[in-house]
């Protein structure tokens, strides 16, 4: 290994652990996008439809795809919008409840994954459109760490944290969720309203200030509240 290689990994443990001593969080705004299930894909986009990658995103083994869709509403649609790979196992929409005037629907505040009773949508491919009765949320304000991340900061999975961000529209975004699997990456997730209300860019960072820990919490979590959350 040479020596600018070494330099540079020292200089990003450093950094790291400057991060992690203050509680900064690096801060990734999300703007509208769809995941596909392989099924959908091949509605969408024709029989034996793979997903093509743009580029890689900043969690591990997640892409921006070439593909993209429209949305139409009662009220409206949203052309191009873009697919994320890989596919994966229920077709889900995120959009930012501004999308949602547009549209003339009223999407849920969701976190990823809990689509039941959520706005229904249409999309519409290249090769074909459907309908999906729910599917269509806005999603939560949320952390993904590894577990390593967690252990550092002390929170578990399913904690709520408060998250001050600095500037001249300095903000504090509360019940922010945190999410731990030895696949993500630390970074905090929020949508394009959230990010324009404050004025935030993506690779800013803000500091956790407060642990809300969720209510099955056993004590000894690190915020204190001996488990009454």
């Amino acid at each position: 290994m040479d020596r600018a290689t070494i330099k540079a990994l020292v200089q990003e443990v450093v950094q790291n652990t400057m991060q992690t001593a203050k509680k900064q969080v690096p801060i990734a705004v999300s703007n509208r996008h769809v995941h596909l299930s392989p099924e959908h894909v091949e509605r969408l986009f024709g029989r034996g439809y793979e997903l093509k990658k743009l580029k890689d995103l900043s969690q591990p083994d997640q892409f921006a795809a070439k593909e993209t869709v429209t949305l139409i509403g009662p009220k409206g649609r949203i052309p191009n919008v873009r697919v994320l790979g890989p596919a994966r196992g229920k077709t889900q929409v995120e959009i930012s409840l501004f999308d949602g005037f547009t549209l003339g629907v009223t999407p849920p505040i969701r976190q990823s994954g809990e689509l039941e009773g959520s706005e229904s949508i249409i999309l519409m491919g290249p090769r074909g459109q459907l309908k999906l009765d729910e599917g269509l949320i806005c999603a939560s304000r949320h952390i993904h760490m590894h577990p390593d991340d967690g252990e550092n900061f002390r929170v578990k999975d399913g904690d709520m944290v408060d998250i001050k961000v600095d500037g001249p529209r300095g903000v504090t975004y509360t019940n922010v969720l945190i999410r731990i699997s030895p696949t993500y990456r630390l970074e905090m997730h929020i949508d394009l309203d959230e990010a324009n209300a404050a004025n935030i860019k993506n690779g800013q960072h803000g500091e956790i200030t407060a642990i809300k820990c969720s209510p099955d919490t056993e004590g000894g979590c690190g915020c204190g509240c001996k488990g009454k959350g």
